[in-house]
């Protein structure tokens, strides 16, 4: 009770106490509602100190220390993160804030033709687009500026107004803000009227994150020659797998070859775009320009290919197939065998590029890939067919050249060959008589390749694997190497194809097929003009190109396309003579005396080559010309053309007839390029 009594004494001296008015009677007298807690605190059994001793235990600090230097090591890693490892990312942010890059678009290059006529042109093109760095934090803005862009660019079409602004809504909502993609830009539109171009730019400062630029918008000059546009191609907008591709070297906003020349120089063409550094206020809008690095225009680049003489060759083409009622399907190579200059390339049906530079529609685009001629596809390099007779040039080569035959050589055709219960007819009942290799060429006699190819009786043949051999030395069954895209290689069957792939054995009958360019032998009209050229050259065969040289942005010639030899001298030159004897003979005696009304001598060789029993044939006809020192080599192929010798050979011969009384080497002396600096 004593020790009570002392704590009470002790207590109305405490500061605390005093304040509100001292202890009295055991109570605060201002607050007596803690009295039953104060009494109970003291209350019993004297252990005072030992109660206020457990209120506050040492021991449990040890739990509070614990935690907060855990905290503390959360809080120190953090800020280490921010500053040491993201410290870069982060100050570029923050310099992004007040510094921002913008991209000086460089020229794309111009393309001519051999005598300097511009097969394509740069105009103008508005390009929309929107960088999600610089839009507004706050979704309620965001959505006003698109509302205000959706209204400018489709002021009549709610329809198409709501879809443009989803559509970037989603892309937004992908966008993480520490991508690199936070910083890209997003495309909205392109091709944009001048008009709805000029409200952009008046109201573009009350539109943060959305920006106003020009492109270059390809416009092609071919004046109606639809065939050029296999050639050049045309521009388009990347994807998704181009920016996978090429990566860093391309921005979404930015357009790139898709086909043609266009696609396979587009290094050269794109040229490389520059810089502009600027400072920005906080509405983004252009303060002070800090530096700039100007941009390096794409090359030009001249074609080996002639516009006049592709131009009027398409037309002896159409004219020809309207009078013959054949349908629309065919092409035509026409190169220099001196150099593998490709002087003109046809394939029809063709396509307008114009319409995919400007943007095609998605009805225009159904329209192309659903019809049933294929106009998208090109025929001249990319068509896969029978060689029919064209081929025979090579095998008689090879056969002279393994000492099968010798010039001498001749053959009674009798109307064809019967082994066992088989027979392989010659093309004319009855046969041609007594051939030699010339004859055989000329008279495209096939008695005479049945026999040299497989043999007969006692007398040996090539065999499949020599023919095979010699048909890949001149170049059959692999690309040529051209500057476009999309080149097919062919096909030259081999007897451990048929037998991994049809599971059947190699007979006499497929070596005699073979032999005449028939059963699975597929070839370009490329590859055939190609191996045209090497008998026209005399042994050489080069790989085809259309472009001729690589100039700077004034037209002045950078590095002039070298002629690139892939192979020569597969066959002596005494019996390539005898070859070129024979397509000689062909004009002047076989089956395309026609070419004799030219003003210059020709050699020739007619094909017809079946692909269906119940189909007609496709019709070819190969020509160089002049026969001593040739200029041109000309190719043809008619779907379904029937002979050779008819449609085919009209086209070839319109052709050349037009080239060599146009004026004497037109092509060299009219171009303005000097390609002798």
């Amino acid at each position: 009770m004593i020790d009570r009594q002392n704590k009470i004494e002790k207590l109305n001296n405490d500061p605390f106490v005093l304040k509100h008015g001292g202890f009295k009677g055991g109570k605060l007298e201002k607050y007596s509602h803690l009295r039953e807690w104060i009494e109970s605190s003291f209350a019993g059994s004297g252990r005072i100190g030992e109660v206020i001793g457990r209120t506050f235990e040492f021991s449990r600090l040890k739990f509070f220390i614990f935690f907060f230097f855990i905290f503390g090591l959360v809080l120190f890693g953090r800020v280490a993160w921010l500053q040491v490892v993201k410290g870069d990312y982060y100050s570029g942010q923050a310099e992004n804030n007040s510094v921002h890059n913008k991209r000086i678009e460089a020229k794309r290059g111009i393309i001519y033709d051999r005598t300097g006529r511009p097969l394509v042109r740069n105009a103008a093109n508005f390009i929309l687009y929107l960088t999600p760095s610089e839009m507004p934090k706050d979704a309620g803005k965001i959505d006003e500026i698109m509302a205000k862009a959706g209204m400018i660019i489709f002021p009549d079409d709610a329809i198409k107004r709501e879809d443009l602004i989803n559509g970037l809504r989603g892309k937004l909502a992908k966008i993480d803000s520490t991508s690199a993609d936070y910083f890209q830009p997003i495309f909205i539109i392109d091709n944009l009227a001048y008009e709805k171009a000029m409200l952009f730019y008046i109201n573009i400062d009350d539109m943060p994150g959305i920006s106003l630029t020009t492109k270059d918008r390809r416009e092609y000059l071919a004046d109606g020659v639809l065939s050029l546009s296999h050639v050049l191609g045309y521009t388009g907008k990347v994807n998704d797998s181009d920016l996978e591709k090429y990566g860093k070297d391309y921005l979404s906003i930015d357009y790139i070859g898709k086909a043609g020349v266009e696609n396979s120089w587009e290094k050269v063409l794109k040229g490389e775009a520059g810089n502009k550094k600027v400072e920005v206020d906080a509405m983004v809008r252009e303060k002070k320009v800090l530096s700039v690095t100007p941009a390096v225009d794409g090359k030009n680049l001249i074609l080996s290919i002639d516009y006049d003489l592709q131009k009027k060759s398409e037309d002896i083409l159409k004219k020809r197939l309207q009078e013959s009622k054949i349908e629309n399907r065919a092409a035509v190579v026409i190169m220099d065998p001196r150099n593998g200059e490709v002087l003109t390339l046809i394939s029809l049906p063709s396509y307008d590029n114009t319409v995919f530079a400007r943007g095609i529609t998605a009805e225009e685009y159904s329209q192309l890939i659903n019809s049933p001629d294929n106009p998208l596809f090109d025929r001249s390099i990319s068509g896969e067919y029978p060689s029919g007779s064209t081929v025979k040039m090579v095998v008689a080569a090879a056969a002279l050249q393994e000492k099968v035959i010798s010039e001498h050589t001749t053959v009674n055709s009798t109307g064809g060959l019967k082994v066992n219960q088989w027979f392989f007819p010659d093309w004319q009942a009855g046969g041609h008589g007594i051939t030699d290799v010339r004859k055989a060429i000329a008279w495209s006699v096939n008695t005479f390749f049945y026999m040299i190819g497989g043999g007969y009786e006692k007398f040996v043949g090539l065999g499949v694997d020599r023919i095979t051999k010699y048909m890949r030395l001149f170049g059959l069954g692999t690309e040529t190497g051209i500057d476009l895209p999309n080149e097919s290689a062919g096909f030259v069957p081999s007897k451990a194809w048929k037998e991994q792939v049809r599971k059947e054995s190699w007979y006499i009958g497929d070596t005699y097929h073979l032999a005449i360019g028939q059963g699975d032998l597929l070839v370009t009209p490329l590859q055939d003009a190609n191996w045209t050229a090497v008998f026209a050259n005399r042994g050489t065969l080069y790989e085809p190109h259309v472009v001729k040289a690589i100039l700077s942005d004034n037209d002045k010639i950078i590095e002039p396309v070298q002629s690139k030899i892939i192979r020569q001298n597969m066959v002596d030159s005494y019996n390539l003579e005898v070859v070129r004897q024979g397509m000689r003979q062909t004009v002047t005696s076989g089956s395309a005396q026609k070419l004799q009304s030219l003003p210059v001598e020709a050699a020739a060789k007619t094909g017809t080559a079946q692909w269906g029993t119940d189909k007609t044939p496709h019709a070819w006809f190969t020509a160089f010309a002049p026969y001593k020192k040739p200029e041109i080599v000309v190719t043809v192929l008619i779907e379904e053309g029937k002979e050779g010798s008819q449609i085919a050979l009209n086209v070839a011969q319109d052709i050349m007839q037009y080239y060599f009384t146009r004026g004497k080497n037109t092509t060299a002396t009219s171009t303005k390029f000097n390609f002798a600096q």
